[in-house]
């Protein structure tokens, strides 16, 4: 498989004074890197290698599987660290803790040095036998191709009823439809990546956060069987996480370049409520001999929506701040204990 696009090479920190040459590309040493973040899946494990080995093997192409262990504490590791020993081409990244499933998907896409890029589940519910369909799309000229469970094996209630509310909800506020844009089982092209930063809890809303770097995105069916042991890392309490993380794609999306229009809108809205309150108090005193200091529910409903509103701007300039962070030092999300692998 082959991409036309140059490869880029991922960012460091700039030295000082800057180097007279920059640094040669990375180029990818194979063609498929699997990422897969794991979480307390010890049981899932064998199974999901031996139906990832047989798919991949089996397309006659170089790949590689790195899997992410998020500070299990099962046997996990344990396991993952059989697999590494056993074949060259699996790859652990241990993280010292539990991060979450953002900070380990860019875990596992920063050690990854394949030409694309697939990202899946754990707990054997996505089935490795779509990744040849995911990359057969991708090399259409796709820069990311997302998975859609179109026929999903969850509890109706808990799982798949949110699951679809928050789909038409994310596809509403970014103007781009997506049947399923929180299927972790997708397909990049390796370049994209590398202007692809993830934070919180962001990994959902990859394919919005692409669209902002002019990706092509496409979407297929895939399968999705009940999970098999365990139970989910996820419930209805995670939907407060999604809508807050949805404002914030939404500001980055579409004031991340210019703040002052968010910031200077909502300033000038509460300038022009004041003065219609204050208006309409007048009015009140003038005709009705209303006293201006005897209607508390005026201040305190005032209050509360000043309130409300400085704690939501102040939320959004935290993400601006962190990112700069983040950004300006080079620090990620993660931070790697070890890496397990055989030597070839």
């Amino acid at each position: 498989m082959h991409y036309n696009a140059p490869m880029v090479t991922r960012r460091t920190l700039i030295p000082w004074p800057p180097a007279a040459e920059p640094a040669p590309a990375e180029a990818p040493s194979c063609e498929v890197s699997v990422v897969i973040p794991v979480f307390n899946e010890e049981k899932s494990l064998p199974a999901l290698h031996a139906g990832l080995h047989q798919v991949l093997s089996g397309m006659g192409r170089t790949f590689e599987i790195i899997y992410v262990d998020d500070g299990s504490s099962d046997g996990s590791l344990q396991v993952l660290q059989g697999l590494a020993a056993a074949d060259p081409r699996v790859m652990v990244v241990q993280l010292r803790r539990n991060f979450g499933q953002t900070a380990a998907i860019s875990a596992g896409m920063d050690h990854a040095r394949g030409e694309a890029v697939v990202c899946l589940d754990a707990d054997l519910q996505n089935d490795p036998a779509d990744i040849p369909r995911l990359l057969a799309k991708l090399e259409e000229g796709y820069d990311l191709v997302s998975g859609w469970r179109r026929h999903r094996r969850d509890h109706w209630l808990w799982r798949t009823t949110p699951s679809r509310l928050a789909n038409w909800l994310i596809s509403w506020v970014v103007d781009f439809k997506l049947h399923d844009i929180g299927c972790t089982q997708k397909a990049y092209r390796r370049e994209l990546l590398q202007h692809i930063h993830l934070y919180g809890q962001m990994h959902r809303f990859i394919p919005a956060l692409a669209l902002m770097v002019g990706a092509r995105v496409a979407e297929i069916p895939v399968n999705h069987h009940p999970r098999r042991f365990g139970r989910s890392k996820y419930g209805l309490g995670r939907t407060l996480s999604v809508l807050l993380d949805l404002i914030t794609v939404k500001f980055l999306g579409s004031f991340a370049n210019n703040p002052i229009k968010f910031f200077g809108g909502f300033g000038l809205s509460l300038i022009g409520g004041s003065v219609l309150t204050g208006l309409l108090m007048l009015y009140q005193k003038w005709t009705a001999s209303q006293s201006l200091i005897q209607t508390p529910l005026l201040l305190l409903s005032a209050m509360l929506f000043i309130l409300g509103f400085v704690c939501l701007l102040l939320g959004l300039t935290a993400e601006l701040l962190i990112r700069t962070y983040h950004e300006s030092q080079g620090k990620p999300t993660y931070v790697v204990r070890r890496i397990y692998r055989s030597s070839p």
